[in-house]
């Protein structure tokens, strides 16, 4: 079970100071998914962050995030945060959870779903873990590495640990009734279990060019999916990327594709400080990451535990789903999970 923050980190919030060591509270494993905060790691994958990815998830955070190209020119998706043609992360080629602490590193996404499947399969307690896939060029679909073949590889290495969006929405309309009406599973249905968000990659917001980012992609092939009755092989949620106030979904020309975005990724600070109404999100039972927390000022100084767990705690009230920082040096913060509101 993750534990709440410390009393210590939320007398921080008031000014108060209480001895290290206070006892904590537990979330209770019912709770709806949708109704907690927990803590995400930026970058799991480099190995400067941890020298092997299984060492991220032994710290019980519930998101990891890696960077994916496809490379144009093997085909292959690669893990990496510059380089689109080859392989710069800590995730090895384990075929049993003995072997996730050593090994080659370097390895294509697959090597590191296999990671995380492994990993899960030695804690059936974990979880739920959102991995934040970042498209860095986005799809490639003149290579074949399009959402398709994406959701073929989730398939194959992940299995039935990935909570798809079929899950999700049973019997309602679409993604977002299924939202509205809380059909989020509870923390300890969702046990074990991965689920995947996808946004849009850096590289590909800067290219000029591309007309066709991830987000509007993926969304169009669940929209695909559904309509041909074979919404089950989707794997993931497209997020909307970076922070806007009312419902930013209003800046997908198609209204038809909104739906299918219950899921949203931006910044904290602009979450935080520019107006933004984030208890709709809670309201509506959206999903909510908010990245950088520890740039929300105050900033939060490196090896500040009791600051970075009052930080989570003020961006719960603040309904984050996830509250996502550079802590990989603060376990004791990573495995935080809190009500949310």
């Amino acid at each position: 079970m993750r534990r709440l923050p410390t009393l210590l980190a939320l007398a921080a919030l008031a000014g108060s100071v209480l001895a290290p060591g206070t006892a904590s509270a537990d979330v209770p494993p019912e709770t709806r998914f949708s109704a907690t905060t927990g803590v995400g790691i930026h970058n799991a994958y480099e190995r400067g962050t941890y020298p092997y990815l299984a060492q991220a998830l032994d710290a019980r955070p519930g998101l990891i995030e890696l960077d994916v190209w496809p490379d144009v020119l093997t085909r292959q998706w690669r893990v990496s945060h510059s380089n689109p043609l080859g392989n710069d992360n800590n995730c090895v080629a384990a075929t049993s959870a003995a072997q996730l602490y050593t090994g080659t590193r370097n390895r294509n996404l697959e090597h590191c779903l296999d990671d995380i499947r492994l990993w899960l399969g030695a804690h059936p307690d974990a979880g739920p873990l959102v991995l934040k896939l970042e498209l860095k060029t986005g799809f490639s679909g003149r290579t074949g590495q399009g959402p398709a073949q994406l959701d073929a590889v989730l398939a194959a290495r992940l299995g039935d640990r990935v909570f798809r969006p079929a899950d999700l929405l049973g019997g309602h309309a679409g993604l977002d009734a299924a939202a509205r009406a809380d059909a989020w599973p509870s923390r300890a249905q969702l046990a074990g279990r991965v689920i995947v968000e996808l946004i849009p990659g850096t590289v590909e917001e800067g290219n000029p060019t591309d007309m066709l980012w991830t987000d509007v992609e993926y969304a169009r092939h669940l929209a695909g999916l559904a309509a041909a009755g074979t919404l089950g092989t989707a794997r993931a949620f497209p997020a909307v990327h970076r922070a806007q106030a009312g419902d930013p979904r209003i800046r997908y020309a198609d209204a038809s594709l909104r739906q299918w975005f219950v899921l949203f990724d931006g910044d904290a600070t602009a979450y935080v400080t520019g107006g933004i109404d984030t208890a709709w999100y809670d309201a509506n039972h959206y999903l909510l990451v908010m990245t950088d927390a520890q740039n929300v000022p105050p900033a939060v100084g490196t090896g500040d535990a009791g600051a970075a767990a009052a930080r989570v705690a003020e961006l719960a009230r603040k309904h984050a789903s996830i509250a996502s920082a550079d802590w990989a040096t603060l376990p004791s913060v990573l495995d935080d999970v809190l009500p949310r509101g």
